[in-house]
């Protein structure tokens, strides 16, 4: 028979186990949200280049959630020095979320039209160890999917080499 002092652990006791009881299914609920749920990617990372090394295709959105800096690159312009910073740039923050993203083209006739000769270019001028992606269009009707979408979604379009495109973790325009 329980004395005054036990009945009152076993009340207690009762109202956590209905506790339990009741809110079990809610946090196997968010359990199965947190586990499924892959976030979304954005409609701007929604884009593949062909990966520079094998032209084998590289999504955008395996960068959603990070800060993308996107630009597209020449070998033979007078910006091409910007190569080494943004290297240094992509080695200094990659841990911290930010990727860079080099997209060669031949749009101001400032590019090799062999991709083999871009990549040991970056490679050994450089030192290039963020991604690139293969020789692209980066305006007009026939540009890459990437900048024919930041034209129609902001009307804008690189002018020269080394223009920029900053993606936030949100995956849109920043800047």
């Amino acid at each position: 028979h329980p004395t005054a002092k036990n009945r009152g652990k076993m009340t207690y006791l009762s109202c956590i186990r209905s506790l339990i009881w009741l809110f079990t299914p809610f946090f196997f609920f968010l359990g199965s949200m947190s586990a499924n749920a892959a976030p979304s990617c954005s409609p701007l990372l929604s884009h593949t280049f062909l990966r520079l090394q094998d032209e084998a295709p590289q999504n955008l959105c395996q960068y959603q959630g990070k800060v993308i800096l996107v630009v597209n690159t020449a070998s033979f312009c007078g910006y091409t020095y910007q190569y080494e910073g943004l290297e240094k740039l992509h080695a200094a923050k990659s841990a911290a979320g930010l990727t860079v993203v080099g997209v060669p083209s031949g749009d101001f006739n400032q590019e090799s039209a062999d991709d083999k000769a871009v990549k040991d270019f970056c490679e050994t001028r450089f030192g290039i160890d963020f991604p690139l992606a293969a020789i692209s269009r980066v305006k007009g009707p026939n540009a890459a999917p990437f900048y024919a979408w930041v034209k129609a979604q902001r009307g804008w379009e690189p002018a020269w080499n080394f223009n920029k495109v900053l993606v936030g973790r949100d995956g849109r325009i920043a800047g």
